[in-house]
Parts: structure tokens; C-alpha cells; sequence
């Protein structure tokens, strides 16, 4: 709890087995749930975040059958939340656990709805090309639709006041898009804060075909 808030915090995982644990430990102690939903993996996510919850009772774990998408994931962890401010995060350590206090300041205080995690370039380092190009053009399209400026509207790491949280529809990476467009329409006042961002050889699951899915969800809200 913080600032007399309960704060839940969702971490869709997709073959995680390994990063998922490191990423669990260091969620800060204010943190009062913490819903992983392992999302139909086919290595050993679903056990490791089992054995994590048994020395962690805020961790609850809950498990897709089939792989469906981040969108599939975060919408069962919102099934499952009880906080007052839920934030999203990655399970394969690109996010800092520790930052999760620099979005929710923000809720807490009264200052937004809505906090976005922003991958400065000076701190995020190089990210692929695709991933470069595919997020400058959806966020330009993204501040077009919504009339607002927003540094980051890829960005997976945020925090939403309960009340702000839009219903998911999406299932895959186009979810952020939908969920920020939806906010806005429903009078969240967001903001940005910079966040470190951790790029390895490869993260996410992320592909050219996303930027069609993105496209749809654009001239659909």
C-alpha cells in the first residue's frame, strides 16, 4: 500500500522461466498483489512463478492453456486484480521493479490517471530497427487521434488509477494502443515519467505483423 492505496501490479508472461523470478524478487515491498498469468508457455513459467508464489503470498499465479497474446494475459489479470492503482509490467526484466514507485507517485498524489513509463533514448539504448520504426509511426498516429502528446505510447509499463482502467479487447501488442486510446476518451489525465530501459539480444515477442493489428485497433475507437 501507498498513500492509503492498494496497489496490484500484472505481469503477463510468455516462456519466462528463467528472467520471470528475477523480475518477481524485486518488486518493491509496497506492492500489496502481484498477478502473474503465464500465457500458455511452453517451458517451465507456470511452475517457477507456482514455486516463486510459495515463498511470496502477494504473488497469484494463474495460467492461459493456449498461448494467446499479451492482450489475452493482461485481460484474465485484470479478472484477478484488487488494487486501487493496477500497473503493467514485463516479465522479461526490460522494466526495473523498482521505478513501479515513480509511476504510482503520480496516481497516488492526484496528479494523473494514467502514468506511462517513457524509454527515454539517452537511457533506453538501441532498440532494433523494426521496433524503432514501427514505434515512431504508431505514435504519431496515436497523438493525432487523441489530440494529446505523448512521448511513448508503446511503452508496456504503466499505472492506471482503478476507476481509468479500460475494458481489453485486444489480444496481442496492439493492447497498449486500445488501452491508451480508450483512457483518453474516458477523461484520464495521463503522464510520462522517464524510465531505464534493459534491451537484450531479444525481448518480447514482437512482430511487423503487430503493426497491421495496431492499424485496426487505430480506426476502431
Amino acid at each position: 500500500m501507498l498513500g492509503g492505496m492498494r496497489i496490484s501490479v500484472v505481469i503477463p508472461a510468455y516462456n519466462e522461466e528463467r528472467r520471470l523470478p528475477k523480475v518477481l524478487e524485486r518488486v518493491p515491498e509496497f506492492v500489496d498483489e502481484i498477478i502473474v498469468v503465464d500465457d500458455g508457455s511452453s517451458d517451465g513459467t507456470y511452475p517457477s512463478a507456482i514455486s516463486f508464489s510459495e515463498k511470496d503470498p502477494r504473488v497469484k499465479v494463474f495460467r492461459l492453456e493456449q498461448n494467446c497474446g499479451k492482450g489475452c494475459a493482461m485481460r484474465e489479470g485484470i479478472k484477478h486484480v484488487a488494487g486501487d492503482i493496477v500497473v503493467f509490467m514485463d516479465a522479461d526484466g526490460q522494466h526495473l521493479p523498482e521505478e513501479i514507485e515513480k509511476l504510482v507517485k503520480h496516481v497516488v498524489e492526484g496528479r494523473a490517471d494514467l502514468v506511462i513509463g517513457a524509454r527515454k533514448v539517452e537511457v533506453q539504448g538501441r532498440r532494433p530497427l523494426h521496433r524503432r520504426l514501427s514505434n515512431i509511426i504508431t505514435t504519431r498516429l496515436i497523438r493525432l487521434k487523441i489530440g494529446t502528446y505523448v512521448y511513448d505510447t508503446q511503452s508496456g509499463f504503466r499505472a492506471y488509477r482503478r476507476e481509468f482502467l479500460p475494458e481489453i479487447e485486444s489480444d496481442r501488442y496492439e493492447v497498449e494502443t486500445e488501452m491508451l486510446i480508450k483512457a483518453a476518451k474516458m477523461g484520464a489525465k495521463i503522464a510520462e515519467v522517464p524510465v531505464s530501459m534493459v534491451y537484450g539480444v531479444q525481448t518480447g515477442h514482437f512482430k511487423m505483423e503487430d503493426v497491421f493489428r495496431f492499424l485496426k485497433v487505430l480506426f476502431s475507437w
